[in-house]
């Protein structure tokens, strides 16, 4: 329904950004993450998303599938680990917590942008429904 439509956008950008957080949440979790130098690091997670168009006209956005980070991650001395190899080597994510911390403080802001957004739709929505009653 036309009248609707801002609030399925507003909505579907808080899912989108949502899903952002979720992925930053993880990879963030994730960035101190060891593994022994045979096997993949942890693989930092990035979301991709499609604005979606019906009949020429913007229907929000939707995620369209996630995409993975370098899974060689960096090779790090430090012979103390217990699962480093006979060189004293372990296997860490390619991240880094400042490129997390901005994209978390982006991909809030964006949240809280949508749920600004979808209020003040719901509150003229309201404010139609009183008048026409």
């Amino acid at each position: 329904m036309e009248l609707f439509r801002s609030l399925s956008i507003a909505e579907s950008g808080m899912d989108v950004y949502q899903q952002w957080l979720d992925a930053i949440a993880d990879n963030i979790a994730n960035i101190n993450t060891v593994t022994p130098t045979d096997e993949a690091a942890f693989q930092e997670r990035f979301v991709v998303a499609q604005s979606q168009i019906g009949d020429g006209r913007p229907e929000g956005a939707k995620v369209i599938r996630a995409e993975f980070g370098n899974p060689l991650g960096r090779i790090v001395y430090d012979p103390s680990h217990p699962l480093a190899d006979e060189d004293g080597f372990v296997r860490v994510p390619d991240m880094d917590l400042t490129d997390q911390m901005s994209n978390l403080l982006m991909a809030q802001r964006s949240y809280q942008a949508n749920v600004a957004a979808f209020e003040r739709a719901r509150a003229a929505y309201e404010t139609a429904l009183k008048i026409g009653s």
